[in-house]
């Protein structure tokens, strides 16, 4: 296979990178306003998104999924700020009637380290925890994945306050992290940094060892795979860890950056965001296909995008970064989809009369994006386009016989 033809989706996925950049220099010039600022903002949140991106690619790849990241994130982002916390003098003395603020002084790198080392093993234990309802309970990787989802946010908000409570200080949900020496992990080169030396050592991992084969494998046939020998549990055990591992390094970073914990609304919609690199960057979602470069790269790919919407709309950009996951996400898996028919077959995308509704429903959908983003003359245009050009795709394709 040539070059060319095996990354083919990395090729494409760096061209997509270029027009979305080039596309928004029409409309804002930030980019050449502000370059360092903007190149470091974008790296950095890459970076972020990336770390645990690059976790839930495996755990794709090895034919699971993991809903979990955004909540182990802010679970483990907890647990590391509770243990600086208790290695840290506080800043009033408590008593009977005068319990002590839930604020840290300065620490020395040992408890540092000591937070970080804890929150790693938690996103260890988490892992762990998913193989084995995953194998041995037998529930299905979205069950699984899906309760730690909703139960370790629930427990970091009870167990923040349970906390500081038992130390003898004020009940508090959201945690603040003021060590300084913890501050340095703001700084936006240590997030990239981290986040390659993590991307080169799963490139390692999937490519040139045979648990990386063994991943693959088990991707894209389980029975196959554990009919050769392999032992596909212990391979579920490997991705699933290291996807939560990858999400609690994240969730470190997450609370340096940010300098606070708060299990209300940290890391929400993260793990989709994840899913969407992952499948942007080449991964399907049936297993045994994807590469790391390429999970790089729909990383990347992603944060220029949501960039891109908050510097050309002028208002309520956050409200349309969903949007544009969404399709982003739909758009990936389709075409995914479209390249496992292989080369002789044909996806008929518009059949019979559900082909009929869909002309009208994507022609009403996208008007209707417009016209919040633009003007209702614009959204009619638009969406009057679309409804013709899907019509002609129909007749196109009924043409050919697809």
């Amino acid at each position: 296979m040539g070059f060319t033809a095996k990354y083919r989706n990395e090729i494409g996925l760096v061209v997509a990178i270029m027009a979305v950049i080039l596309f928004t220099l029409i409309f804002d010039q930030a980019y050449i306003d502000l370059p360092g600022l903007n190149i470091k903002t974008i790296l950095q949140q890459t970076a972020l998104l990336g770390v645990f991106s690059l976790g839930a690619a495996i755990v794709i790849i090895a034919g699971g999924i993991d809903l979990s990241s955004g909540s182990v994130i802010v679970f483990s982002g907890s647990i590391c700020t509770l243990v600086m916390l208790a290695c840290s003098p506080v800043s009033y003395p408590s008593g009977p009637n005068n319990p002590g603020t839930a604020e840290m002084v300065d620490l020395g790198w040992s408890a540092v380290m000591l937070a970080i080392g804890v929150s790693v093993l938690v996103g260890l234990l988490i892992g762990t925890l998913h193989t084995w309802l995953i194998t041995v309970i037998k529930l299905p990787p979205f069950v699984a994945t899906l309760a730690s989802l909703v139960g370790l946010r629930s427990l970091a908000k009870v167990l923040n306050p349970a906390f500081t409570e038992a130390m003898g200080l004020e009940r508090i949900t959201t945690l603040n992290a003021t060590s300084i020496r913890f501050g340095i992990l703001s700084e936006w080169w240590v997030s990239v940094v981290v986040f390659l030396v993590l991307s080169l050592a799963c490139y390692v991992l999937m490519n040139h060892t045979v648990w990386g084969r063994h991943i693959y494998a088990l991707g894209g046939n389980e029975e196959a795979a554990r009919l050769s020998g392999i032992r596909t549990d212990r391979m579920k055990w490997a991705a699933y860890s290291i996807g939560a591992v990858t999400a609690s390094i994240a969730g470190v970073l997450y609370v340096a950056k940010v300098g606070s914990v708060n299990p209300a609304n940290m890391g929400v919609g993260y793990e989709l965001n994840a899913i969407a690199a992952a499948v942007v960057g080449g991964c399907s979602l049936r297993g045994g296909l994807g590469l790391i470069p390429g999970v790089m790269l729909g990383v990347l790919f992603l944060r220029v995008v949501i960039d891109s919407i908050n510097k050309v709309v002028d208002r309520g950009s956050d409200d349309f970064q969903g949007m544009i996951v969404g399709f982003l996400v739909v758009l990936a898996v389709a075409v995914n989809e479209y390249r496992r028919q292989g080369a002789g077959q044909r996806l008929a995308f518009f059949p019979g009369m559900l082909g009929v509704l869909m002309a009208i429903i994507l022609g009403v959908l996208i008007g209707a994006v417009v016209f919040v983003a633009s003007s209702l003359t614009y959204g009619v245009i638009v969406g009057g386009v679309v409804f013709v050009l899907v019509n002609a795709a129909r007749f196109a394709q009924r043409d050919t016989g697809s």
